[in-house]
């Protein structure tokens, strides 16, 4: 009886004693645990603040890190759970580092930039040689209320059907190679721009707008891939934006508008020939990332509406054609 009594007090005293709580920061286990996720934190935030200095000279890596870049930030919330199941202090301070970087590199992309005004709208879109229904997409477009289209990646078969669906409200248009150019204004001296392929993917236009020319340029940057035994290969690409660069650079008019799929992001350096002299209107005016690719999870914004010398009053991204890329919209100040 005295040892039941005895047991029974025991398990009383046990049931009755405080819990332990799950996290306390005088617990001094927390600043012992948790080393490997801190320094995974740290690594992380690192690379991501100087993402320019990962090499290129391997398989492109820093391009290939930089075209992804805003998607690092997922690796915050996933070390936070790990942090929190470890309990551990010191990993919760080091995830700081990545948090505060991310914020400063994407954090105005949260916040919608775009204001009121505006005279110029613009849309490009990379309409994809496979599209399935040209008719719908050319109808789509049509109905985005743009007064400038450019269109890439256009096959021969598919763009008489373009030219008829575009031309009830586009009076001008032109085509170089594969990529095109709709306006409701007047064009001239359309020419194919050399961008060191061999075949026309770029054109220069100039747009007698109601404010006055503005000379428009179509692009359409080679493709990249990503290779097991070559990396990134963006070599061919990187050769292209170079030389839309140089043409950029020439170009004698003082307002100048980019549309196309340059097949890079913002923030790969190898587009700094374009990007170095140029805006681009969903970074100044957007709503969010504008992912454009792939239509059907779009994970990078690869297709771009750039300017010099006009205003970018609003970006945005237009809803899925039956291409593989989404249709991109600004409307600028132009005057």
């Amino acid at each position: 009886m005295a040892q039941a009594d005895t047991a029974h007090g025991e398990r009383d005293e046990h049931e009755t004693r405080p819990s332990r709580p799950a996290f306390h920061w005088r617990d001094a286990g927390i600043w012992r645990r948790g080393w490997v996720i801190a320094a995974i934190a740290l690594v992380v935030g690192l690379l991501m603040f100087f993402h320019s200095s990962v090499p290129n000279s391997v398989g492109n890596l820093g391009s290939l890190f930089e075209t992804f870049l805003p998607w690092t930030g997922l690796v915050v919330p996933v070390l936070l759970a790990f942090a929190l199941v470890r309990r551990s202090a010191v990993a919760l301070a080091a995830l700081l580092v990545p948090a505060v970087v991310w914020v400063n590199l994407f954090g105005g992309l949260l916040t919608g930039k775009s204001s009121g005004g505006g005279n110029l709208t613009v849309v490009s879109h990379n309409v994809n040689a496979g599209n399935p229904d040209p008719a719908a997409t050319a109808k789509d477009i049509a109905g985005s209320g743009a007064d400038i289209v450019a269109l890439e990646e256009l096959a021969g078969n598919a763009l008489p059907v373009y030219e008829r669906g575009l031309a009830d409200t586009y009076r001008y248009h032109e085509v170089e190679g594969t990529v095109a150019v709709w306006s409701k204004y007047p064009l001239s001296d359309t020419r194919p721009v050399d961008i060191q392929l061999g075949w026309v993917r770029a054109l220069r236009t100039t747009v007698a707008t109601p404010q006055g020319p503005v000379a428009v340029y179509v692009a359409h940057m080679p493709s990249v891939r990503v290779r097991l035994d070559s990396g990134f290969t963006a070599g061919q690409r990187d050769r292209s934006a170079a030389a839309l660069g140089d043409a950029i650079a020439r170009e004698p008019q003082r307002r100048v508008i980019l549309l196309g799929d340059l097949n890079g992001t913002m923030n790969d350096r190898s587009l700094s020939p374009i990007t170095a002299q140029m805006r681009s209107a969903q970074g100044a005016a957007g709503d969010g990332f504008g992912f454009t690719w792939p239509a059907s999870f779009p994970m990078a914004r690869i297709d771009q509406i750039m300017v010099r010398g006009i205003a970018p009053a609003r970006s945005w991204v237009l809803p899925a054609t039956g291409s593989d890329h989404l249709p991109v919209a600004a409307t600028l100040r132009v005057g």
